[in-house]
């Protein structure tokens, strides 16, 4: 197996997220002028729509604020907390919104639930808990270049459903880095095959993505919810994904393999102390086993749907921080990505608004008059529109700004439920369309810049994108549209 290095992922984890983040929202950006223009020329034609669309002067400008937020945190990622906090401010100074809805629309719930899994992800990374999974399934792997990459993927997807995206292609990256150096090939179409894996496996569970929990606790479904329709469908994708990735890049696979079989000596990896171990693997299937039966225990005690989901994730926290014992202050302030989660928390607040002034309801009955509101045109008109809007920004992003157009769609009567998965998988499979399609993405190509001093264009990325992201996103809806009957 590859001979772990050190390297900043291993010391930093997740605070690496925030400088690489960073860096990548610099690519294909070689002047500040053309991002000025872009940002004007957008927030202008944002708010002539809005008013060429029928919206009063109040509607018009929480749109307008919501577009100078997106467009500034998609120009000037570096800065994206900034234009949250000046666009919250400007939306309560107008009297867009309140204190008691902008508490409402923060979605404590959400971002709770995302600080217990990185406190429980963070004690298990710290313990080299995955690093140890990684390594044993990767000593199986075997020589052919075929079986190696199929495996790396495999791992991805599987690593990114059971525990995040984030996480996932921290490790995933590292170990790419390592093969592909160790066997002299070009790191770029490997690293490129694991993404697209991640952002697969990231739809199978809730805890894989947070548009996945984003989903649930608004959608009200559970984790055995997830496993019942969207796992399925990921296995479904991933199998389509694994030959497509081998056919695109049939060249640096053989590569590969030359390289395998010219040095194919195994190198054994670091031991980590026993006790480590059987403490993090018991903490971890007791999460994931806390996360799958939520439901059922809710249901026994008779609290509200997914108040288990929320309260396992905090539970497996406070373990975590009792087996950390004096150093548990330290993991908290190394582990959670408060940058990222306060992001979230005004995000969902300025989405929020769109609701409370009534935009999102106008949205609503234009896609309902547009489609007829027949459930497979609405199927497809929001999963693909959520779709090409992930590939163009963030698919959280994306996402959250879709989420209170379906409730308003579920108060008119409209049947959701396949919506969501529709919503779901728009925001996975076409965020691997683009570079900047998905916070996996983003991380891993900053992470080869600053390893491998590599750089990956748009124009790179888009054209395997595409051959993987079309059509696997095509399999996920005919899969959605052919259960509609037991979707009601």
């Amino acid at each position: 197996m590859i001979k772990k290095e050190p390297t900043e992922v291993d010391t930093e984890g997740l605070s690496v997220i925030a400088g690489t983040l960073s860096d990548a929202a610099q690519i294909d950006v070689s002047r500040s002028w053309p991002r000025r223009v872009g940002y004007l020329l957008g927030l202008g034609a944002v708010s002539a729509l809005a008013v060429l669309g029928g919206l009063d002067g109040r509607q018009t400008l929480s749109v307008a604020v919501f577009a100078a937020f997106i467009l500034g945190t998609l120009l000037y990622w570096q800065f994206r907390l900034a234009f949250a906090l000046v666009g919250v401010a400007i939306l309560l100074a107008a009297g867009l919104i309140n204190l008691e809805t902008l508490i409402e629309f923060a979605s404590l719930d959400i971002i709770l639930f995302l600080v217990g899994m990185m406190i429980v992800i963070g004690f298990l990374e710290e313990r080299r808990f995955f690093e140890v999974v990684v390594e044993t399934v990767m000593r199986h792997a075997g020589s052919g270049a075929k079986r190696l990459t199929a495996t790396l993927m495999g791992l991805s997807a599987l690593s990114a459903a059971l525990v995040d995206e984030v996480t996932s292609i921290l490790f995933m990256t590292t170990l790419t880095l390592h093969i592909t150096r160790r066997y002299k090939v070009n790191p770029v179409p490997f690293l490129i095959m694991v993404v697209f894996a991640t952002n697969i496996g990231s739809s199978a569970t809730v805890v894989g993505n947070p548009i996945g929990v984003l989903i649930a606790l608004r959608g009200g479904l559970t984790f055995v919810d997830f496993l019942r329709w969207a796992t399925p469908i990921s296995i479904v994708v991933l199998a389509l994904t694994v030959p497509l990735c081998w056919w695109y890049f049939r060249n640096e696979t053989a590569a590969l393999g030359k390289g395998l079989r010219r040095n194919h000596d195994v190198v054994e990896v670091e031991k980590v102390p026993r006790r480590d171990l059987i403490l993090c693997g018991c903490l971890f299937a007791l999460t994931i086993l806390g996360l799958i039966l939520h439901g059922r225990f809710e249901a026994v005690l008779s609290l509200e749907r997914n108040t288990l989901l929320l309260g396992v994730a905090l539970a497996g926290a406070g373990l975590a921080l009792f087996f950390e014992g004096k150093g548990a202050a330290k993991l908290v302030e190394r582990r959670v990505d408060w940058w990222t989660l306060t992001f979230f928390m005004f995000l969902f607040a300025s989405v929020g608004t769109l609701r409370y002034m009534g935009v999102t309801q106008i949205l609503a009955k234009g896609i309902l008059g547009l489609t007829g509101g027949g459930p497979v045109a609405l199927l497809i008109t929001i999963t693909w529109t959520s779709g090409l809007l992930s590939a163009v920004m963030d698919n959280v992003l994306a996402v959250a700004t879709f989420v209170p157009i379906l409730s308003d769609l579920e108060q008119a009567g409209i049947n959701v439920r396949p919506l969501w998965w529709g919503l779901l998988f728009g925001g996975t499979l076409l965020g691997n369309l683009t570079v900047i399609g998905s916070t996996a993405n983003i991380i891993a190509v900053g992470l080869l810049e600053r390893r491998e001093k590599k750089h990956v264009s748009f124009s790179e990325w888009i054209g395997p994108g595409a051959v993987v992201a079309v059509p696997t996103l095509f399999v996920a809806m005919l899969l959605i549209a052919l259960q509609l009957p037991w979707l009601g």
